[in-house]
């Protein structure tokens, strides 16, 4: 083909439009409740190197006084050593106490946080 009838093939086919397929949407609204009040305690203490059993005097008392509150009353629980968020299994909480369950206990000078959530 030459040039001009090229031209004229490209202007006479039509190319068709895409098929878009829109969801269809429910006219029913959905509503989620959001709580309005999350409250968060942290405990902070300082390891020993030796010790097992944090209770509520070991905390660090610069910043106040601070508690460990009874597993029950709150909605979940996070324990960190050095940073790191430790398994549930490596620990048990109690009112005014936790304890480590794992075999090696944090070098001295190891930051422990125990974050807990009431929701």
């Amino acid at each position: 083909m030459d040039q001009e009838n090229c031209r004229f093939i490209k202007m006479d086919t039509q190319i068709p439009k895409p098929l878009l397929f829109f969801p269809k949407c429910s006219p029913q609204e959905i509503r989620t409740r959001i709580p309005r009040n999350i409250v968060s305690y942290e405990f902070y203490a300082i390891a020993n190197g030796y010790q097992r059993i944090f209770e509520e005097k070991d905390g660090i008392t610069d910043i106040g006084k601070q508690i460990i509150l009874d597993p029950s009353n709150t909605s979940f629980m996070n324990l960190f050593i050095n940073g790191v968020l430790q398994p549930h299994d490596n620990y048990t909480v109690e009112k005014g106490k936790f304890k480590l369950n794992t075999i090696d206990t944090p070098i001295k000078g190891t930051p422990i946080i125990l974050q807990m959530f009431v929701i």
